[in-house]
């Protein structure tokens, strides 16, 4: 059995996390080390590692999670635009094998990104 994650020991309440939405399919929370003056993580609760993990049955709790990224944006006030980012592998930045998305608020963006 692999070692829970970062994120699966923040779902389970092992370690604090600044909780900023949750409901029965997802919860997002404060990034500790933020790349925007708004820097939200969201994740399924579901252990997905990454996009390749995905099964067919998954579709409806991704839509969830970005429909909760619709509410957290208009909590936050948002409405000024704010950035996705899903970082799929090593190689493009994922650090915690839980899939998850960065909600980036707060500045100008830049295109193209990277």
């Amino acid at each position: 059995m692999s070692p829970k994650t970062v994120f699966k020991k923040i779902i389970d309440r092992e370690i604090p996390a600044d909780i900023v939405y949750e409901d029965a399919d997802c919860i997002a929370f404060k990034d500790i080390n933020p790349q925007a003056p708004v820097h939200i993580i969201v994740i399924p609760k579901k252990e997905i590692p990454n996009i390749e993990a995905l099964q067919e049955e998954d579709a409806e709790l991704i839509g969830r999670c970005f429909l909760a990224m619709q509410t957290i944006a208009t909590q936050l006030g948002l409405s000024q635009g704010y950035r996705v980012v899903l970082n799929n592998g090593r190689d493009a930045g994922q650090e915690v094998m839980h899939l998850h998305f960065h909600m980036l608020a707060g500045r100008q963006f830049g295109w193209p990104p990277g």
